[in-house]
């Protein structure tokens, strides 16, 4: 079964792929000849994998998956949510930048509880008014500084609950395991084989 994920970002598409296995063709942006901005526009996760799941299916005609990913941290309101990407004003997916905003917010408080949570959308083009929608979620603490050179945007300082490495310390197969994007994409692949 071929369907697209609404990404070019190789470090998703890498880990989709090795959740899924060789269940199914996964297709980036790149390999359906979509170059677009597609836009990001709404104010939850929700509304932001919606989108961009749609815009695929309506512009494309493929069956389309998208995913929008925000870090909330307790302390902070749920701040990053939907702007975990662009969390450091005056950039655009810059990590480092967004990691170090946000160790800098944290810097006087005692609870550094958060959740990385996850919502994809699936979107199929014989029903082009419906979509699904799935949640994965992982708990977990916001470490002091930066811990460990794998994965990517807030991993370094993102340690999961049961866990005292971060989730660039544990490992690309330990967080494919246990991740909140693993939690989402294998309730996709449920209703995908159903």
């Amino acid at each position: 079964m071929k369907i697209v994920f609404a990404t070019n970002n190789k470090h998703k598409l890498d880990e989709i792929r090795s959740i899924l296995g060789s269940r199914f063709e996964i297709l980036s942006l790149n390999d359906i000849g979509c170059h677009a901005d597609i836009p990001e526009t709404a104010n939850t996760l929700e509304g932001n994998a919606i989108q961009k799941a749609r815009y695929i299916v309506d512009n494309y005609g493929y069956d389309c998956f998208a995913d929008d990913t925000g870090l909330e941290v307790s302390s902070l309101g749920g701040e990053p949510g939907v702007h975990s990407a662009r969390y450091a004003e005056g950039t655009d997916h810059n990590s480092e930048a967004n990691m170090q905003k946000l160790l800098r917010c944290l810097a006087d408080k005692d609870d550094r509880c958060a959740q990385f949570r996850t919502v994809i959308c699936l979107a199929r083009k014989e029903d082009v008014a419906d979509y699904t929608l799935f949640e994965g979620i992982v708990k977990g603490t916001i470490a002091k500084e930066k811990q460990g050179t794998e994965g990517f945007g807030y991993d370094p300082i993102f340690v999961p609950e049961g866990y005292n490495e971060s989730f660039a310390q544990l490992g690309m197969d330990i967080k494919n395991g246990i991740s909140h994007r693993a939690r989402a994409v294998e309730k996709l692949a449920r209703y995908l084989v159903q």
